[in-house]
């Protein structure tokens, strides 16, 4: 009975659309974070009766029987989120399109718009990270490196740093790289507000000079874009479509229990 397989790939598609909503809920405070939402679609028709037009005669319609759904993509929504101001020199948003590049602890590159940067300290000098450690990379792809004893810490609209040294003289130490996706919904994430460059994402285009249409905030950091009340609703409508494809299931199982019943 295709009514019992038709139901139940409604209810594993609208488990996943749960589960969905319940990861964005949960990262409702993570920063920078980019809500998701599921795509579905539907599966094979058994054609059961088709057009037969001849001279204006005949059926003008197709008789066909679905078998269900199936989820067919995660894709993220990169609208903005609120920024909020935090008065640390080392926090940063993107207002626009765009995201940082980190390098990873293998030397592979990363991609994240979480802009609470931090310093990590060797021998007597201070490297620029994300709260994992990882490097914040410059324009050149070079490491953005602090001498001891810079103050004062300054990151303009364009990225460019600049620090007060030892002597009191202001420095311009580097540009915080900020580069963008023809196809942002590619990107493959892989935890810890990172995302990784795929082949359907594109390559990285950098935003230099005139290319660089968006801005760095110093002293804020970008929010989540989660809305909590829309994803109240996703989860109240997901729980009622998985609830009536189990109803589904049980009527059919009654209608299968009436039709053995028959020989008695």
């Amino acid at each position: 009975m295709r009514a019992l397989w038709t139901a139940a790939s409604g209810m594993k598609a609208q488990q996943l659309n749960i589960d969905t909503v319940a990861n964005n809920m949960a990262n409702v405070n993570t920063t920078a974070y980019k809500a998701q939402r599921t795509e579905f679609k539907d599966l094979l028709y058994a054609n059961m009766k088709r057009t037969n037009l001849n001279n204006g005669q005949g059926s003008p319609v197709n008789l066909q029987v679905g078998h269900g759904v199936m989820p067919v993509a995660t894709s993220r929504m990169f609208t903005t989120g609120n920024l909020e101001q935090t008065a640390n020199p080392l926090d940063v948003a993107i207002d626009g399109e765009g995201f940082l590049a980190i390098e990873g602890p293998n030397g592979e590159i990363y991609y994240t718009r979480d802009g609470s940067l931090k310093f990590s300290v060797e021998m007597d000098e201070m490297r620029l990270v994300t709260s994992e450690g990882y490097t914040v990379l410059s324009d050149f792809d070079f490491e953005i490196i602090f001498d001891e004893g810079m103050k004062n810490i300054a990151i303009s609209e364009g990225g460019v740093i600049t620090a007060e040294n030892e002597f009191g003289d202001i420095e311009e130490l580097d540009t915080i790289k900020l580069v963008k996706f023809l196809n942002p919904q590619g990107l493959e994430s892989v935890g810890r507000n990172l995302y990784k460059e795929t082949v359907a994402s594109g390559e990285e285009i950098p935003m230099e000079g005139e290319g660089r249409t968006s801005s760095i905030l110093q002293g804020f950091l970008e929010t989540s874009n989660v809305q909590i009340v829309d994803e109240m609703v996703k989860m109240i409508t997901a729980q009622r479509a998985y609830e009536t494809s189990s109803k589904t299931i049980q009527t059919a199982d009654e209608m299968l229990g009436m039709a053995n019943n028959l020989r008695r």
